[in-house]
């Protein structure tokens, strides 16, 4: 019986003691994202939207963190990516915004230019963070329409 109790006890601890290494090995990511207008746009740049005309710049920013709340830079990932609905891939980077000798902050961010001839709709898209150990994290917006990217009806032509 003595056996027994401590076989069971072994049992319960190398059952209980697994899901906890894992889970420190797992190193979770957290994503936070938004979608403003790019420079040169309909309106100004930075701006919060999800409605874009063909032609204009989408610009995605990203910040990636632990799970002690350290933000992740380009030295501690191997890569944010975006990926749209029909299988485009954007590659993030990690710089000072705004560009320029005065950034005020730091984050990844990627921008996309709309093609002329993109279908109009709603489309969804995520965000993937890769960690150096190779694991990965996925983010996505709400799945209700006014959060999605949509391409509007319309060109947007810069002013010349």
């Amino acid at each position: 019986m003595a056996i027994a109790r401590t076989v069971f006890l072994a049992l319960l601890l190398a059952l209980g003691v697994a899901p906890l290494a894992e889970a420190q090995n797992g190193k979770p990511l957290f994503i936070a994202a938004d979608m403003v207008r790019d420079r040169g746009g309909s309106g100004p740049a930075c701006v919060l939207t999800s409605r874009f005309m063909r032609k204009e710049g989408v610009a995605w920013r990203i910040r990636v963190q632990d799970a002690t709340g350290t933000e992740l830079d380009d030295k501690s990932l191997k890569s944010v990516v975006v990926e749209l609905s029909d299988g485009q891939k954007i590659e993030a980077h990690f710089k000072g915004h705004p560009p320029g000798d005065a950034p005020t902050d730091h984050f990844w961010s990627t921008s996309w230019k709309i093609p002329e001839d993109y279908p109009t709709g709603s489309f969804n898209y995520k965000v993937v963070a890769t960690a150096s150990d190779g694991t990965t994290q996925s983010w996505q917006p709400f799945n209700v329409k006014p959060s999605l990217l949509t391409v509007v009806a319309g060109t947007f032509e810069p002013a010349k």
